[in-house]
């Protein structure tokens, strides 16, 4: 049997609250993160992604809260990401409720952490987040991104994931920067890339607009689709996005 299309929620955590913008900038609150994560478990989210947008000392411990009060109350896989630094970060995350836990920058100036994070609790733990654009001058064109696509990383974005599946990443988060906010559809170029270079499940990531967008993407490659301001704000519910993927053949998850 085919491994079902996840539909994942993104929650942008920011101060205690969810907000949304465009390419991570002019933020509007979206509400609390607790209650929007029952919400969308309730409507048939197979996972909740927290990120915490401005990693700072005192929001991690923010986060932390909002992880431990999710995990008591949310009954889907939570995955956590932002401003995890260390396999103590992560030991702290996990002992919070977190199921998976994202890192992206940390690993970008130390890649070895990836291999010590899925050494110590398991390849399925580790999820490396990659804010990619295009970037002229890169082998394939793409560019891994830093400060919420603001700064190159100086690395080419496939060369990247395939080193980090190397290292024992088990799960890939790719959101466009080009795209993010944007609602103007996935780039599906990008995921194609990816796709072609690794073999874990890869999550799709930046530029969702309507239905047809999600699935879109699953044709290019992602084995995940995640979206933020449209569920936020309405445009689209998990329902549409999963049936849109059921009528396309795509398998997918019916809630309890």
């Amino acid at each position: 049997m085919a491994v079902a299309i996840r539909v994942i929620p993104c929650l942008d955590v920011d101060g205690g609250r969810v907000v949304k913008g465009v390419n991570f900038r002019d933020l509007r609150d979206a509400g609390d993160p607790v209650e929007l994560a029952r919400l969308y478990a309730d409507e048939g989210g197979d996972e909740i992604t927290f990120l915490d947008i401005s990693a700072s000392v005192e929001q991690r411990a923010t986060i932390a809260q909002v992880v431990t009060s999710a995990a008591r109350n949310v009954f889907v896989p939570l995955t956590v990401g932002g401003g995890v630094r260390s396999v103590d970060d992560v030991d702290v995350l996990l002992r919070c409720g977190a199921d998976k836990v994202g890192i992206n920058t940390a690993a970008i100036a130390d890649p070895s952490l990836l291999g010590r994070v899925a050494g110590r609790f398991g390849d399925q733990v580790v999820v490396l987040s990659v804010d990619a654009r295009r970037e002229i001058g890169r082998p394939s064109g793409f560019g891994v991104t830093t400060h919420g696509g603001r700064r190159s990383a100086g690395l080419d974005a496939l060369e990247w994931v395939r080193q980090a599946v190397e290292l024992g990443v088990g799960e890939i988060l790719l959101n466009s920067m080009d795209a993010d906010g944007t609602k103007t559809g996935f780039d599906l170029e990008m995921i194609q890339a990816v796709r072609d270079v690794v073999g874990v499940p890869l999550i799709a990531s930046g530029g969702a607009g309507k239905p047809a967008d999600f699935v879109a993407a699953v044709a290019a490659g992602a084995d995940a689709v995640l979206a933020a301001s449209v569920f936020h704000f309405g445009q689209v519910t998990i329902d549409q996005v999963k049936s849109a993927l059921r009528d396309a053949g795509y398998p997918v998850r019916e809630k309890a």
